[in-house]
Parts: structure tokens; C-alpha cells; sequence
């Protein structure tokens, strides 16, 4: 049996995942990850300088904004679940998923708003 840990988050805070090189990433959910993604480099900043990291990627959070980095280790796995975008409350799920993308399961980007789609 799995264990599954919610951690709700608000505004004031964003969660990123570096990957490890040893894991299996969900493919059929994330589809194949970009090179940059298996990097030691990446791995490495995005653990010692997270908002540098998503700054470079385009993705400026507010100064006040908490980031918390998730590392999967051999028996704990993280997947980050993208913070619901405004005006969404009327949407189906299969709307709501089209406004998911891989990377912001990965942690260095957010839903698409419901006017992108």
C-alpha cells in the first residue's frame, strides 16, 4: 500500500521537485522529462536557489511566496499538484487537466489560466 501525503498550499507558497537521476519518473502522466530536467546542475540549484531557478524559467513569484523543494528519496515520492488557477470553479475535469502541463507538475511553472485554453 502507498502513502500519500497532501500538503495544501496557498498563494503565499510554491513546491518544486528536482528529479533523481535513480527514479522512475511517471512517464504516462508527465511524458518524457527534458534533458535539462536529469541534470545535475538543475538538481542542484533548484535545491540551493529555487527562486533564482524559476526566475529563469519565467516564473516570478511574489516576494512573500514560500517555496518549498520536494526531493524524492527510494520510498517517498513527490509529484506537485498545480495550484487551482482563478475563475476555474465552474470547469469539468477534463478542463481542468487541459490546464495542466508537465511542467507545472514539475514545480517551475503554474496551471495555465482558463482564458489560455
Amino acid at each position: 500500500m502507498s502513502e500519500h501525503h497532501h500538503d495544501d498550499h496557498d498563494h503565499h507558497e510554491h513546491h518544486v521537485h528536482p528529479d533523481q537521476p535513480d527514479h522512475a519518473e511517471p512517464t504516462s502522466l508527465l511524458g518524457l522529462p527534458p534533458a535539462w530536467y536529469k541534470s545535475l546542475a538543475y538538481r542542484s540549484r533548484v535545491v540551493s536557489e529555487p527562486r533564482n531557478v524559476l526566475s529563469e524559467f519565467g516564473l516570478g513569484l511574489d516576494a512573500d511566496a514560500q517555496i518549498r523543494v520536494y526531493d524524492s528519496k527510494a520510498n517517498m515520492r513527490y509529484l506537485v499538484v498545480p495550484q487551482r488557477p482563478a475563475g476555474t470553479d465552474g470547469l469539468s475535469e477534463a478542463e481542468l487537466a487541459d490546464l495542466v502541463t508537465r511542467d507545472s507538475m514539475i514545480g517551475v511553472a503554474t496551471a495555465r489560466s482558463a482564458t489560455a485554453v
